[in-house]
């Protein structure tokens, strides 16, 4: 069912995802959090969806969780707030790690707290000129939530990380390029342009190949050696079985270009 403050268009493959509450910079309530779980599910189950955009509109990309309404804490129980962020932030999170189709984040504004985790965690992500990341959580006495210690050390590297989680400071889009945190930025007016092309090279590509080649990427800084090389030869394995795979082959020996079909 739609949930306001949030859209969702298939066009030509590619789910569109857009957070719609610019006056709230798109702070995520806990339906709308919901809401884009459920969504990023049905891309995940759709053969007919090769690709996710996730974006916002006007000047956020997201500014976290919406806690207006939380509970105070004299109401709160032992155990309530871990179960929360088990079922919430870091549920979000996952939902985008695991979704089996390429997800590209289209930054167009501030993206904060579990918003920038929210970016972080998608597969490729552009940004804005305007765009900055802020690990908001340090200036609420707060730890950051939403896998955000485990995305960032990841990415790049625990020095940078607790800099950016123990001050808070506003990153850049440029900086934010720069210690490897985006892909690339794009004059603020070509965002959208960018992610459209983009996603359609993704949709066209060969759908279980890149989903294989995700899941690899994503385990292997939790893996040794030997665990990574198994995964890799099961997922080829279960790759050379796609109609995708043998297109790609066919193709290079007839000298022609591919056509996949994401099966």
């Amino acid at each position: 069912m739609p949930t306001a403050g949030v859209r969702q268009e298939t066009r030509d493959q590619v789910s569109h995802i857009t957070l719609d509450r610019p006056e709230a910079l798109n702070a995520l309530t806990p339906d709308q959090r919901d809401h884009v779980i459920g969504l990023l599910g049905d891309a995940s189950g759709d053969p007919e969806v090769r690709a996710v955009v996730l974006t916002g509109t006007g000047r956020g990309f997201c500014a976290g969780a919406d806690l207006r309404g939380a509970p105070a804490a004299g109401d709160r129980v032992p155990g309530d707030v871990a179960r929360t962020i088990r079922l919430g932030a870091q549920r979000l999170i996952a939902a985008v790690l695991d979704c089996e189709k390429p997800v590209i984040a289209a930054v167009n504004g501030t993206a904060a707290g579990i918003g920038a985790h929210l970016a972080f965690a998608c597969d490729l992500v552009l940004a804005a000129e305007s765009a900055r990341f802020i690990e908001v959580f340090v200036r609420r006495g707060l730890v950051p939530d939403g896998g955000g210690a485990y995305l960032l050390a990841r990415l790049i590297g625990p020095q940078r990380a607790k800099e950016l989680m123990f001050f808070g400071d506003a990153l850049s889009a440029a900086d934010a390029e720069r210690l490897g945190l985006v892909n690339r930025v794009v004059p603020d007016g070509e965002l959208d342009k960018t992610a459209r092309e983009w996603a359609a090279r993704l949709a066209a590509g060969p759908t279980r190949a890149l989903v294989l080649t995700k899941q690899l990427v994503n385990a292997s800084l939790d893996s040794d050696r030997a665990i990574a090389f198994a995964a890799e030869a099961a997922a080829q394995e279960i790759n050379m079985t796609t109609e995708d795979a043998q297109e790609g082959v066919a193709s290079f020996v007839e000298r022609r270009s591919p056509e996949f079909r994401g099966r």
